[in-house]
């Protein structure tokens, strides 16, 4: 087995500076040499056998069961070497990967039903979990860092000015915010630029905070939230905005979504989609991902949104790409959430810290070293509803900021 081992990682691995103990004790190094030096442990020869059969899954479950130890740098320092090599995946793991893609549309059937089943297995966990490493507004999607040294909270609050930037809302303006969350942009909405928010969610958790921070923030009558399926919303909406919500959608349904969108959106309607992309085309989820942190998702490519788009009769008024402000994001939850990873420990169980830090990390490589990113498409229903040049979104953050000075510039979660 050792033999084995040493010839598989030895042909994968290329750069950087990886020492591998097996579990007999055996020692060798892959690599260039290049970069701080790592050091890992396999401590049973299961978890040996499993991870040449199976990496992309076995590896994430090894390291949760304590049988995969980084004893000289962090598992973020492991997965940076691992996720930054010529191949994105091991030659001997890639007749899974077309198993895998064969079968992708099975795993992304998000019917209704099995839709909300998927979002309570991540987001109506505990939610002094999400505390422990969110900001203050619990933004759990990409930050927008308008400078290096932007901390998280602004950098999440800059998000959401960009947003509502782009929407070019008007007070009293309705909108629909798919997938609502913690519901921090659809208050921001509400109380900064005066619009009337309809929020939709899948998460009961999460539902009941958002409508506890409408209340607590005297925002009811501007801002509500329903437990609500993206294809069950009714009305028209001057302003449609969703955040994070469409990599639960699955690649099947980008049609029923968009159409669902176009119907919703009034003529002269403005919406803004934000979600995570792939930059090199069509994949598929990481099995390790699919079955322990978002069952049912999917990071779509650019190129397999931009036909249903077309299909629904939606304009494309403007696209932009978020290269590594997603790294950056996900860096600062990894840091936050390491900070206080005892309290995780103590809200579940050691497993699922690790769990949660290997999600963290393989996340934020995954953006650094393997060219994933966020996109927002800006759509429309008919021509010369935005301006013809992007000046107005700087001007109308210039003119947003100024409005969250006069109203209280930080959103708390209720109880906080």
């Amino acid at each position: 087995m050792d033999r084995l081992l040493r010839l598989f990682l030895n042909k994968f691995i290329r750069r950087g500076s990886m020492t591998f103990v097996t579990a007999s004790g055996a020692r060798f190094t892959c690599g260039d040499g290049t970069g701080e030096p790592v050091q890992a442990h396999f401590l049973a020869r299961t978890t040996e056998r499993q991870v040449l059969a199976n990496p992309e899954l076995a590896l994430g479950e090894a390291y949760m069961d304590g049988t995969f130890v980084v004893e000289r740098g962090t598992i973020a320092d492991a997965l940076a070497i691992l996720m930054d090599q010529r191949d994105a995946l091991p030659s001997w793991a890639k007749p899974q990967w077309w198993l895998r893609y064969l079968g992708r549309h099975f795993k992304q059937l998000n019917l209704r039903a099995r839709a909300r089943n998927n979002v309570a297995h991540h987001y109506d966990l505990d939610g002094r979990l999400y505390s422990l490493f969110l900001d203050t507004d619990k933004q759990y999607s990409c930050a927008y860092f308008e400078t290096p040294d932007t901390s998280l909270d602004d950098a999440q609050l800059a998000k959401k000015r960009h947003l509502a930037a782009k929407l070019l809302l008007r007070s009293g303006d309705r909108v629909l915010d798919i997938g609502s969350g913690w519901g921090g942009l659809a208050l921001y909405l509400a109380e900064i630029a005066g619009a009337d928010v309809t929020g939709i969610t899948l998460s009961t958790e999460q539902l009941s905070v958002s409508n506890a921070r409408a209340a607590e923030r005297g925002l009811t009558e501007r801002a509500r939230f329903l437990l609500q399926d993206y294809r069950d919303a009714v009305g028209t909406f001057d302003r449609i905005v969703s955040v994070g919500m469409f990599e639960h959608v699955g690649a099947g349904f980008y049609d029923a979504f968009f159409r669902r969108c176009a119907d919703l959106l009034t003529d002269g309607g403005v919406m803004v989609l934000h979600s995570i992309g792939r930059s090199e085309g069509p994949n598929v989820t990481n099995p390790w991902i699919t079955k322990y942190i978002f069952p049912g998702g999917y990071i779509p490519a650019v190129s397999e949104v931009m036909p249903a788009i077309e299909r629904a009769g939606l304009l494309v008024s403007d696209i932009e790409i978020l290269r590594l402000h997603y790294a950056e994001t996900l860096k600062a939850w990894r840091e936050r959430f390491m900070a206080r990873r005892e309290e995780a420990v103590q809200l579940y169980d050691e497993r699922f810290a690790r769990m949660w830090e290997f999600y963290l990390a393989a996340s934020e490589m995954a953006f650094r070293k393997q060219n994933l990113m966020n996109f927002q498409i800006q759509l429309t229903k008919r021509q010369g509803v935005v301006p013809m040049t992007r000046g107005y979104v700087g001007r109308e953050e210039t003119r947003l900021r100024g409005l969250e000075q006069s109203v209280r510039p930080r959103l708390k979660i209720a109880g906080e």
